[in-house]
């Protein structure tokens, strides 16, 4: 059934939606597999969708750790808030990931352990993708780390502009392929946020 709404909704918003199949289990795995749940206070996801890696977000969280889900798509929306919405920790925001600063303000988080993005940067504005790397990076803790996929890399130069250091790994077991970028600030994030030579990047086939 969340094949179908998925798959209706990139129909009917392709760039929004930006993928005409949900993520597999493969790329769920590697998209949390760096992340330190024993030590993460907040997490933020954004696009969770059908709620493919949110399933793994909870399944390996800590009863203490705090998820907000940012869902920009009413129908994606409804079913998130129909499957989790009684999980205790859970906040689900029917926004643009944009404003994710007024919501940190509201629940009274000032940091971030770990972002962890489905959005599609390819098919969003250059204005909308700066904005939310930029407030991303903004709430992002010094060891903390902005996780996402793209289908291919040709945001990276972008998204480099904000993280100085980004490890990349391939899973060629979804559909379609993908890449995961994992980010963090590095040892000094300056020269990347004027778009520098993007030393600091690794490549890993995974």
């Amino acid at each position: 059934m969340e094949w179908v709404s998925f798959i209706r909704q990139y129909a009917h918003r392709p760039r929004i939606v930006g993928a005409v199949a949900p993520s597999s289990k493969y790329l769920a795995g590697k998209m949390v597999e760096d992340i330190d749940f024993g030590h993460a206070e907040y997490i933020v996801e954004y696009g969770p969708g059908t709620g493919v890696f949110t399933e793994k977000l909870l399944a390996k969280r800590k009863p203490h750790t705090v998820i907000i889900l940012v869902e920009y798509n009413s129908i994606f929306y409804s079913m998130l808030k129909e499957k989790y919405g009684r999980e205790p920790n859970v906040h689900i925001i029917h926004d643009s990931a944009e404003h994710i600063d007024k919501y940190l303000a509201q629940y009274g988080i000032s940091q971030v352990d770990y972002f962890v993005s489905g959005l599609p940067f390819a098919s969003l504005s250059a204005a909308v993708s700066s904005g939310i790397l930029a407030k991303s990076q903004q709430y992002l803790k010094e060891d903390g780390k902005f996780i996402t996929f793209q289908y291919t890399l040709l945001k990276k130069g972008l998204i480099s502009r904000y993280f100085g250091e980004i490890r990349i790994k391939r899973e060629i077991r979804n559909f379609p392929p993908a890449y995961v970028f994992n980010c963090s600030a590095g040892v000094d994030n300056t020269e990347a946020k004027r778009g520098g030579n993007g030393e600091g990047n690794s490549f890993d086939r995974g």
